[in-house]
């Protein structure tokens, strides 16, 4: 049998997904025998904003509709405004209800086989017609699902229509931008009658040991659609990360007719590449079903082989070493990409996360795209897997409450078998935050809490279970339960280091740290003055900046959180705190504490939502990785004499600093000391810092006064991308003087002008009052920086981005689409 390599291609849980983003729209099939056929099923749908009576009728005339590719977000696509009923907190942006429709023909030899739409993620009330035959609806816009088609459709050259319903008028019903339509990709699988089930192999590897490899157990779930019962003989292979053959197994069995039944097969693989953190080695299982002496079917399950465990003294182990896990919270939004997901977007995120030392995810609050899930295997960061935000108590009126009794066992159960084959993923979380939390005259906390616990551990006893508790009094009743193999703690980092004694022989985990607050490039001094913001989260806040700013110096937080060294210094230095989860790794729409409007976007991001680092990135990279950092600032353009407080962030052991060549003073890092600090009187010229160790000099900084905006320089992330119509190409644009030095206050207005095979998909600055929409061809440069993100076509050639602003020396760049 001819298998894919794991280098060429990585499918997972019958998904198939092209490592190389130029092929990530094509068709692709798990095998040369392609009995089972997995088609890209996202290009040229028809859509149409607003209320329809009739948009699932297969005769309707929609030739006046947008053409358009998934995934897709139309909230993005909106004007921001207050009075949207979403509110700032939830971006801003406009809800609504809009139906999706897609015209497909079948060939006549599918006839006898199945046919499924598998959709990653709709937000939200889905609702889904086959040439106007009702599937089913889905509330929750997080979950992946499947409809099957076979019975309603047509072959040969006769059309079906695929009709998609969805509802996100009833609003607000999140406190973070959710945005709106089909956001996640879309299949259209075909196979035999039997076959493997949706979801259907569960790989663990109960037993690791350096004498005696992996003991690794799969069990298959084989469906036979057909009338009668069939004799099979079940295949197991074992790739390794080059495709090679490091075991097998077979099985002969009777699969039922019209009925499921799983197979367990249990191999041993000889000195296996483990998955960690540093090399995220990846194995493939390869299945088939061979049924009267033919392959009636064919399966691939990525996965790795790893260890771990949390220890109540110890914190956590991967593969026998101590690992602290250090993590990051993501909502999902890519900034000015809205929620519709892209691959490399996510990889983008993924490499800056990763520069600054971050080795692990939580998914906040809600499942994530498959996509971020393959990725973080394929790059070696942890994942803590995230089912809801509420439960049967309402955080804001038309959530995910209203649909609790009826669909959270399904929701969590999806989730389970969907993400369960990830090496990533170590930690299942059913909660965050949850309302339940603080009845202590209602059991329902209890109740609920131990039944998603026993649904997790149903479908996979491999991985604790958690929830993120904002109230750490063991009399919460979600810690109550005893539901929690770790017991998550959000906030109150004060009471971190008494976790033994609160809960002696219990493990920890910090599922949320932080809050602070910063605006990329603005700075308050004193900087010594910590302000936390707002006074309370339940009261309006007056009393912050004009301007809707906040301090980059850290030195700004909300007062149930923290700075990011007051967090930091506590965990680093207790081995029994297994890790942390910072509030949050990036800036995402809506949820913009402490202020309302104008503000849209949150300030709780160590990268601002373009994906510009702030200054706290530096005091985490110099913390958490080995190369050497020094980082100075703030910027060098202030008013003569202005007494300016000057911070480094570095990993080296002193800091001499320099204005204009004149040595002011070394300073060494003492103690648990984060940074190291000079206030000094400010004069136009030049700022330098030296970092020493051991006398060595190891790193120098400098920064100049900025002269008048003069030109602009363009820097792409990439210069050469895949013609795939999806691939994309980060540019930062760069306000300069005329000697090169960025100009820390520049504003002005960026036009864009795009020729070739490619395309603007968006724009941003990461200034988080801006009304200037995502999808456009200009952008203000904010504190000297702007964004935009360039999206190849289909047809290979050269992509040439122009930027112009009136009074600035123009500047173009070329990006080669291969």
């Amino acid at each position: 049998m001819n298998t894919p390599t794991l280098k060429s291609v990585t499918c997972l849980l019958g998904f198939c997904l092209l490592i190389l983003p130029a092929l990530l729209s094509t068709v692709c099939t798990s095998s040369s025998s392609q009995n089972r056929k997995i088609e890209n099923f996202d290009k040229t749908w028809k859509f149409q904003l607003g209320e329809l009576t009739n948009g699932q009728e297969p005769g309707l005339d929609d030739a006046q509709w947008r053409v358009l590719d998934l995934p897709h977000d139309w909230s993005i696509e909106g004007e921001f405004s207050k009075d949207h009923p979403a509110t700032p907190g939830g971006g801003a942006l406009p809800g609504g209800i809009g139906w999706y429709r897609k015209t497909f023909t079948l060939p006549a030899a599918d006839k006898d086989k199945l046919t499924f739409i598998e959709f990653d993620g709709i937000y939200r009330n889905s609702e889904v017609w086959i040439n106007g035959h009702y599937l089913g609806k889905r509330p929750y816009g997080y979950s992946s699902f499947r409809y099957e088609l076979t019975p309603f459709l047509k072959y040969g050259e006769e059309k079906n229509v695929l009709a998609v319903k969805v509802d996100n008028s009833q609003q607000p019903n999140s406190r973070w931008y959710s945005g709106s339509g089909i956001y996640r990709n879309v299949r259209l699988v075909t196979t035999e009658k039997l076959h493997v089930d949706h979801w259907g192999t569960y790989v663990t590897t109960p037993e690791v040991t350096p004498q005696g490899g992996a003991k690794v157990t799969i069990q298959t779930k084989v469906r036979n659609a057909s009338a009668q019962d069939q004799p099979i003989t079940l295949k197991t292979v074992i790739l390794d990360e080059d495709g090679k053959q490091v075991t097998a197994v077979q099985s002969e069995s009777i699969a039922p007719k019209d009925s499921v039944c799983e197979i367990v097969q249990n191999l041993t693989v000889n000195n296996p590449a483990l998955w960690s953190i540093e090399d995220p080695r990846l194995h493939q299982a390869i299945t088939t079903i061979e049924c009267n002496g033919r392959v009636c079917d064919d399966y691939v399950t990525t996965f790795g082989i790893r260890t771990f465990s949390f220890d109540v003294d110890q914190g956590f182990f991967l593969n026998g070493k101590p690992v602290k896990i250090k993590g990051v919270c993501n909502h999902h939004d890519l900034g000015c990409l809205g929620a519709a997901v892209n691959r490399r977007a996510l990889q983008r995120q993924l490499e800056i996360m990763r520069d600054m030392g971050v080795n692990s995810i939580r998914t906040s609050h809600n499942p994530p795209a498959p996509e971020l899930l393959d990725l973080c295997d394929e790059m070696g960061f942890l994942v803590m897997d995230e089912a809801f935000d509420v439960w049967k108590v309402k955080k804001t009126e038309y959530d995910y409450a209203l649909n609790w009794n009826e669909w959270h066992r399904r929701d969590l159960e999806d989730m389970i078998l969907r993400d369960r084959n990830h090496p990533s993923v170590v930690i299942w979380s059913i909660g965050n935050e949850v309302m339940e939390q603080w009845n202590r005259n209602d059991s329902s906390g209890i109740v609920i809490a131990r039944e998603l616990a026993a649904i997790v551990r149903a479908l996979d006893p491999t991985r604790p279970v958690t929830a993120a508790c904002n109230d750490q009094d063991p009399a919460n009743p979600v810690i109550k339960s005893g539901a929690l193999d770790l017991i998550g703690y959000n906030y109150k980092h004060n009471t971190f280091p008494d976790f033994p004694k609160i809960y002696p022989g219990k493990k920890f985990i910090a599922t949320e740290t932080t809050s602070a607050l910063a605006t990329r490039g603005h700075y308050d001094m004193p900087s010594d003055s910590i302000r936390r913001w707002p006074e309370r989260w339940d009261k309006p806040f007056d009393k912050g900046n004009p301007d809707n700013t906040c301090s980059a110096y850290d030195n700004c937080s909300t007062p149930w959180g923290s700075t990011h060294e007051e967090t930091w210094k506590i965990v680093k230095k207790y081995e029994f705190l297994s890790g942390m989860y910072v509030w949050t790794g990036f800036d995402y729409l809506g949820e913009p504490t402490p202020y309302g409007w104008p503000s849209r976007s949150s300030y709780f991001g160590i990268v601002d939502l373009a994906g510009f680092p702030k200054d706290a990135y530096y005091m985490y990279q110099s913390e958490w990785t080995d190369k050497p950092v020094l980082h100075i600032f703030p910027h060098w353009n202030w008013n003569e004499g202005d007494a300016v407080d000057v911070w480094t962030f570095t990993n080296c052991e002193e800091v001499e600093l320099f204005v204009n060549g004149q040595s002011l003073e070394t300073k060494k890092k003492a103690g648990d000391d984060l940074h190291l600090a000079w206030r000094v009187a400010f004069a136009p010229g030049a700022l330098k810092a030296v970092g020493r160790t051991d006398g060595k000099e190891i790193l120098t900084r400098e920064i100049k006064t900025a002269g008048a905006p003069a030109k602009i320089v363009l820097e792409a992330d990439r210069n050469v991308i895949a013609s795939d119509g999806r691939d994309l190409s980060f540019v930062t644009v760069k306000v300069l003087d005329e000697d090169g030095t960025l100009a820390p206050r520049a504003g002005d207005l960026i036009n864009f002008e795009i020729t070739g095979e490619g395309n603007i998909t968006g724009v941003d600055n990461g200034l988080q009052t801006s009304a200037e929409p995502f999808k456009a061809n200009y952008r203000k440069a904010f504190h000297g920086l702007c964004l935009a993100v360039v999206q190849s076509t289909e047809k290979a050639g050269r992509i040439t981005l122009k930027a112009t602003s009136e009074g600035l020396q123009e500047a173009a760049i070329v990006i080669e689409a291969k």
